[in-house]
């Protein structure tokens, strides 16, 4: 019998021909359609078989069950989807033979209709809101997708055509009609990236008829050659109306607009990639009952405008930047890209709090968390300060529960509050190494266990000392406390740190302290390294040289880093740090010989001014997060696209070149930087607690590796080598100041490098061919660079394409391919990390904050995993960021067509997660579903 949906029923269900008709569903006929390829691969005989039939009726159950859960009365299915749906049934059903036998039959059956079919197109109606039909204009679709394929190589607008009117049906909505081409598109992109530009500019379409509909109060269209005139008198109507819908900021309505409409660059439109046109559309466009009226351009120049409130010359300072983000170089941050020019302008991204040890701090912390997380910031929480599990409470002369309890409710809060609706709520808790609830905080993000004791969706961090190493490496001992006894510690870092904590072990032997534990520090190491394989938490991060090298050590300590480890700032109970991100797209600045330095350094220059605009516009929900920003003025610059401009010079990531390549271009950056915000300072003035910073005793970023070094009694190994001229800027920056206390920090740009199409952050490439899943929905993503040469030696077809789904996207498997491009396109569980590790310490010495920096394995044991956190502890590294073992989530074997974005037709690519493998400790294997580290987990999005 057959199993559906209880509230779809199979018979209200109807299916379109490719004539166009429509009839009624009927599971028989994928039965029969089954039993046909069953028949070819095992003889007529198996027709008679019981265990055949089945498994056929099994089969067929599920193919119906897929296509009910995205079918209706009003939703048809084509008789393509229901192919595509058997076909992949088979396949994950491991009857690849059987699969085999059914394609074929498609094929045939294609060929023999395409010589039996006559080439008139069929006439199609479009039923219009009234419910009347008008017939279906296909010179206008016809020339749009002509559009969409003028001056990409490879593509075929012919070939889209057709498959788009093969995807029409009699009665069609403008909403379904506007959708078709894109999913047209979108089936092609294995074949050629060059189809998801395609796909790009035909979803482009779709958000000009509705924005300028919108607009005009009626249906409009236009074409993407009609927008070089329509543009400008489109920009000046968006700002009216956003303002008239209390959306934008009054105050844009006051500048030039015909001005700024004129500086509009329409054909900066077609650099977007599928996947950055759907996350803008999805996620950035300002809509009214969730229709779009912004369009690419506008919303550019919208951000642009709103950071350059506060200049003399708004009109001109909004037009550089806009030149400089619509152009791709820089991309703002996400808060920034949200927010700015509107009437709640939060731009900033990252929020690092101290919490109180009382309930009255520890509430107010939690609170904070909902305000900052409201208006899309990231959060770090230190917990440090909170007493531990068995500490006396005077007010009650009672005990303590600890702090997990109340880490439970934060975790609680940010899932309430979802980042104003846009996105998942992120919030990372830290706790030092020494606090007496350390063994439980490690085990917050298990799976097993008291729930009320599990933080499922709160990011965690180990806040460690560099006196905790130094106990592991001579396998020592190490003493937990409680706060309470011990509060000197929490500010104490460096030498002072382990003199401090000699001390206290001293107090506790003397029985002066109540609450401590020993255990041997390699047993805690180990276990902290277990955990973070297993449940990808809590993160390693060290304590001293965050603080050692901060420019801010004379006005407080860090006492944690971010949601996403690239901060490091102060923070008090009076004070939460605030930082502004915006990334440098690295790519964009490689030419044939190299990096363009005079690109990069306008590039810099007019970043760090756009950052440091932030502070002065921002909407600050809290009086601590405004009280911080406006005294020390931190801004984080950080870069994205690394993987993409080592394919430009063909430098493998894992290769000295690379780390090379990783240290001067940092070394460029920083440079840049930080001269601009000497020069803001000379304009603007200096922050107000530039006096008694590094900053002011000459002591640039470079400088303070040596006062870690002095710390570390040679536990430190860095390469110092430098290339320009840093004696001139140390001698600026001591005569006019920094506008910003901080500069530099690498975040992760998850999205805005999914808007801009490059590799995120200075990852390395994931795979050459895998689905990219966001809050956007599934991509298809296909390294480009990898195409064009595979094509320029003739090795780009559809047996490549399916070796590389077979593989996973990865190519050292594939005998075909050259050895030279196997190095240069290693995908990142290919590299040893030790290679990241090399080139992260290379920009660390650059870097006045941090970076974050993922780390990746194939297949971790304990050894690998000690000898890599050890490394990156001795090359000076201030953080890092999520272990990622081997990803639970492959290619599907048969086809990716079909499974991009919102527009699924048909079960996502996904398969079930695999066995974990071989893990430092037995728990491991139990815990494949705790992986809580995929590449393309949304909530890595927080900070970019």
């Amino acid at each position: 019998m057959s199993v559906h949906s209880p509230e779809i029923a199979p018979g209200a269900v109807t299916v379109i021909r490719r004539n166009g008709a429509v009839s009624p569903f009927e599971s028989g006929k994928i039965s029969v359609a089954m039993t046909k390829a069953w028949l070819a691969v095992e003889g007529t005989d198996a027709g008679a078989s019981p265990r055949v039939r089945e498994q056929i009726a099994e089969l067929t159950q599920s193919v119906e069950q897929a296509l009910l859960r995205h079918a209706g009365p009003d939703r048809p299915l084509h008789i393509e989807q229901i192919q595509d749906q058997v076909e992949l049934t088979l396949m994950r059903a491991g009857h690849q033979k059987v699969a085999r036998a059914y394609v074929l039959y498609r094929e045939e059956h294609t060929k023999a209709r395409a010589e039996s079919t006559p080439k008139a197109a069929p006439q199609f109606s479009v039923r219009q809101a009234d419910g009347t039909l008008a017939p279906l204009d296909t010179a206008r679709l016809a020339l749009v997708i002509q559009e969409s394929c003028a001056g990409l190589t490879a593509v075929s607008a012919e070939t889209v055509l057709a498959e788009t009117m093969r995807n029409l049906y009699n009665g069609i909505s403008p909403a379904e009609l506007s959708v078709a081409p894109v999913m047209a598109a979108r089936t092609m992109v294995e074949n050629d990236p060059n189809y998801s530009y395609v796909s790009a500019r035909l979803l482009l379409d779709k958000a000009r008829g509705e924005a300028l509909g919108f607009l005009a109060g009626e249906e409009r269209v236009a074409s993407h050659a009609q927008m070089t005139e329509q543009y400008p008198v489109y920009f000046a109507e968006f700002i009216r109306r956003g303002v008239e819908l209390d959306q934008l900021d009054t105050e844009l309505a006051k500048f030039d607009l015909e001005r700024l409409g004129a500086a509009l660059v329409a054909d900066r439109d077609l650099q977007f990639q599928f996947l950055g046109m759907q996350t803008l559309y999805d996620r950035y466009l300002l809509h009214s009952d969730e229709v779009r009226y912004e369009l690419p351009q506008a919303f550019f120049m919208r951000v642009a405008m709103g950071l350059a409130l506060r200049e003399d010359d708004r009109e001109a300072r909004a037009i550089e930047f806009y030149d400089l983000i619509s152009s791709f170089d820089f991309m703002c941050s996400t808060p920034t890209l949200f927010n700015a020019g509107t009437t709640r302008s939060q731009l900033s991204s990252c929020f690092l709090t101290t919490v109180g040890d009382d309930l009255e701090g520890i509430f107010h912390g939690i609170s904070n968390n909902a305000l900052l997380s409201k208006y899309a910031g990231g959060l770090g929480n230190d917990w440090t300060p909170v007493r531990g599990i068995g500490a006396h409470i005077k007010g009650t002369n009672g005990k303590s529960q600890g702090v997990v309890p109340f880490l439970k409710i934060a975790n609680d809060t940010a899932v309430a509050v979802n980042q104003g609706g846009k996105r998942k709520g992120a919030v990372c808790a830290y706790l030092e190494t020494w606090h007496i609830d350390v063994e439980e905080f490690l085990d917050l993000r298990k799976n097993t266990g008291d729930d009320r004791r599990r933080t499922h969706d709160m990011n965690t961090a180990n806040w460690v000392p560099d006196e905790f190493l130094r106990r592991v490496r001579a396998d020592g001992q190490w003493t937990l406390f409680s706060p309470d006894e011990v509060p000197d510690l929490h500010d104490a870092y460096g030498l002072e740190f382990s003199r401090k904590y000699a001390e206290y072990e001293a107090a506790a032997d003397r029985g002066e302290i109540r609450v401590f534990r020993r255990v041997q520090a390699k047993d805690l190491w180990r276990r902290m390294l277990t955990m973070l394989f297993e449940t990808g938490h809590p993160w390693i991060t060290f304590k001293d040289p965050c603080n050692l090298r901060s420019p801010q050590q004379h006005s407080g300590v860090v006492h944690s880093s971010n949601l996403c480890t690239e901060i490091t700032l102060n923070t008090t109970i009076d004070e939460v740090a605030v930082c502004n991100l915006g990334s440098v797209n690295l790519a964009q600045h490689i030419t044939a010989d190299g990096i363009d330095h005079a690109r990069l350094e306008k590039t810099v220059r007019t970043a760090v001014r756009m950052l440091d605009n932030v502070i002065d516009v921002n909407f600050y929900t809290i009086p601590e997060a405004r009280r911080s920003n406006m005294r020390h003025r931190p801004v984080g610059l950080g870069l994205m696209g690394f993987q993409d401009a080592l394919y430009a010079l063909r430098l493998p990531m894992a290769s000295p070149g690379a780390v090379e390549f990783a240290d001067r271009s940092m070394e460029e950056i920083s440079y840049y930087a930080i001269s601009a915000s000497a020069e803001l300072a000379a304009e603007r003035g200096a922050y107000e607690s530039f006096p008694g910073s590094l900053w002011s005793k000459g002591i640039l970023p470079i400088d303070s590796v040596q006062i870690l070094a002095d710390n570390r009694a040679g536990d430190l190994a860095v390469d110092r080598s430098s290339t320009l001229d840093w004696d001139t800027l140390r001698a600026r920056v001591v005569e006019v100041g920094m506008r910003n206390s901080n500069v530099m920090a690498i975040a992760p740009t998850a999205t805005i490098a999914n808007i801009t199409g490059v590799n995120q952050s200075i990852e390395p490439l994931y795979r050459n061919l895998y689905v990219k899943s966001n809050m956007s929905g599934d991509f298809t993503v296909v390294n480009p660079q990898l195409v064009r040469e595979l094509k320029e030696r003739g090795l780009w077809d559809e047996v490549m394409i399916g070796d590389l789904k077979y593989f996973d996207g990865s190519l050292g498997a594939i005998e075909r391919i050259p050895a030279e491009l196997k190095s240069l396109y290693a995908t990142a569980f290919e590299l040893d990390s030790e290679w990241l590790i090399e080139a992260a310490a290379r920009r660390q010495k650059w870097i006045d904050q941090a970076q974050s920096l993922n780390l990746y394995m194939a297949k971790p044991s304990g050894k690998k995993l000690d000898s890599l956190y050890q490394l990156a502890w001795l090359r000076g590294l201030k953080t890092t960021y999520y272990l990622r073992a081997q990803s639970a989530t492959h290619v599907e074997k048969s086809t990716l067509r079909g499974t991009d974005g919102k527009l699924n037709a048909v079960s996502p690519v996904l398969v079930a997660p695999e066995p974990a493998p071989a893990a430092v400790s037995p728990a491991a294997a139990q815990a494949a579903e705790a992986l809580a580290c995929s590449i393309t987990d949304p909530d890595c999005e927080a900070c970019q």
